[in-house]
């Protein structure tokens, strides 16, 4: 054979053969072989990212838009590292991720050089799967494993980490893809105990995650709510929901762990469905962690591994329930504001001019009440929001989504503190000429570090504590930013402004960034 096939060209055709059509990407020297392999297939995208963070979140987007898993090519330990924080975040999200993480020759690892670290130890607390090749011949094989383990039930990160020589050593042939895993379908005797809870005339929350948010999942559990009048909760942060008008309607979870406890008031059983109970995102001196009110029992209906979705299905019907829900969100637009431009004039411009069924990549942070207070009933949308808690996935998270819904406006509302440690990825908007639209709130703060102060009882802050919160002397500039990165960038001072510049962003194909001035 002229030309015979190498470890990692073994690699992407296997990438590729198992459903895999995207590479977010910052290599260096021990991937070298695994770029050129790019030149081998048509079927996977790369894409250039400038830091490891963008990589990640961006993998985290696609994946929580597309329902598969996109991979990411990383340079040995410390790429990993520079991308575990948005990691963190897909872990969290349950998002199907394939790391390939670059490393030393085998032979190479003995010497020590500059660059060698514990790769598995940097990979083990974002992973659900981890491997390392040692063979060449075995890459393929290896591959087609990690992405069934990304794609196992309810999804999650695998890492397979690839030396320098299996990607260069001759190879054997791409590997088939296998069978997925789960998710599992839910059991007939849970679903009729669960019939059976919904019956006993205690007040009753079920708290939905995953694909019990979306499509027929949440139609289905309208329709138990439109027969036994169980209250629809979620998650502050679930990963994927579907507000708006014509959606089934779903109560929010607050932040807070004092409003969880008052919005749980009374609640005598919580079920389950893909979900964990509600905590405080904190512990605070005085406050509770444990946010299930005293007495509330729980119970499941389904696992994350389990198809809950489908169980709500069978629940419904279980039940006798209607055949459509009969509570859906009512389209209540706000008028356009004018005037001060703050965080609730900035949402109400957003509710009102934002089109049908775009993506709000949502980093808004302390401006997330009024925001998701006023999209709750405007044009049916989706909502990926900040899930694992680790600021500096708003950007990157909507350059995936934008790639995942290529025909689907993106709308990525973001704090400047947390939009700045993941700048990098307006390059990559700009380089891949991605439809979104980012709207860094710019308080010159952060603005959340404000709140906590008080709230942990950490005592009266003096010049040196407040400092580490404010973003001032020097000021970040983001139209300049974006246009050294080249976005289209304005700034809005009021709330006419905002609304001029929002409206042409939403008319108008192509990457934009609007600083609004809160």
């Amino acid at each position: 054979m002229d030309n015979p096939m190498n470890g990692a060209q073994s690699l992407v055709k296997t990438l590729v053969g198992c459903g895999v059509d995207i590479c977010f990407a910052n290599p260096g020297t021990s991937e070298m072989h695994f770029v050129a392999a790019l030149d081998s297939v048509t079927e996977l995208r790369p894409v250039l990212c400038l830091f490891e963070g963008v990589a990640t979140g961006a993998a985290d987007g696609y994946g929580r838009i597309a329902g598969k898993p996109a991979a990411t090519l990383m340079h040995l330990g410390p790429g990993l590292a520079n991308g575990l924080a948005n990691l963190h975040n897909a872990r969290r999200a349950a998002t199907p991720v394939v790391n390939i993480v670059g490393d030393h020759a085998t032979y190479h690892l003995q010497y020590d050089a500059p660059l060698t670290s514990d790769i598995v130890g940097f990979a083990r607390p974002v992973s659900s799967w981890i491997h390392e090749s040692r063979s060449a011949k075995t890459v393929a094989a290896d591959t087609a494993r990690a992405v069934q383990a990304a794609r196992a039930a309810p999804g999650g990160v695998a890492t397979l980490i690839l030396p320098a020589d299996t990607a260069w050593n001759p190879a054997d042939r791409a590997a088939p893809p296998l069978p997925d895993i789960g998710p599992a379908k839910v059991s007939a005797d849970t679903v009729e105990a669960i019939a059976k809870l919904l019956s006993n005339g205690k007040k009753t929350a079920m708290l939905l995650r995953g694909k019990a948010l979306i499509g027929d999942g949440l139609e289905a559990a309208g329709r138990v709510h439109a027969k036994t009048g169980v209250r629809l909760i979620c998650d502050n942060f679930a990963p994927h929901s579907e507000p708006g008008a014509g959606r089934v309607t779903v109560e929010r979870i607050p932040y807070f762990g004092e409003q969880i406890t008052a919005f749980l008031a009374g609640t005598e059983q919580i079920i389950l469905v893909g979900s964990k109970p509600p905590v405080s995102f904190f512990a605070y001196p005085g406050k509770p962690s444990w946010c299930v009110p005293e007495g509330c029992e729980l119970f499941h209906l389904a696992h994350p591994h389990e198809d809950g979705a489908g169980a709500l299905q069978d629940l419904a019907d279980a039940l006798g329930a209607p055949a459509r829900p009969a509570l859906y969100t009512e389209l209540q637009l706000p008028d356009l504001p004018k005037g001060r431009l703050n965080s609730y004039t900035v949402a109400q411009v957003i509710a009102h001019l934002t089109p049908d069924h775009a993506i709000i990549a949502d980093e808004s942070n302390t401006a997330s009440l009024p925001l998701l207070m006023t999209l709750a009933r405007a044009r049916p949308h989706t909502h990926l929001p900040l899930t694992g808690g680790s600021i500096g996935l708003g950007l990157p998270l909507a350059v995936g989504a934008a790639l995942a819904a290529p025909g689907r406006k993106v709308v990525c509302p973001h704090g400047d503190g947390g939009a700045a440690y993941t700048m990098q990825a307006l390059w990559t908007m700009a380089r891949e000429n991605l439809d979104i639209t980012v709207v860094i709130y710019a308080n010159r703060s952060y603005a959340i570090l404000n709140y906590e102060l008080q709230r942990v009882g950490a005592g009266t802050p003096g010049a040196n504590a407040l400092a580490m919160m404010d973003l001032h002397n020097p000021e970040m500039n983001w139209t300049k930013i974006a246009d050294g990165l080249g976005i289209e960038a304005s700034r809005a001072t009021t709330a006419e402004e905002f609304a001029a510049q929002y409206e042409s962003a939403m008319k108008h194909r192509g990457p934009r960034l609007i600083e609004a001035m809160t």
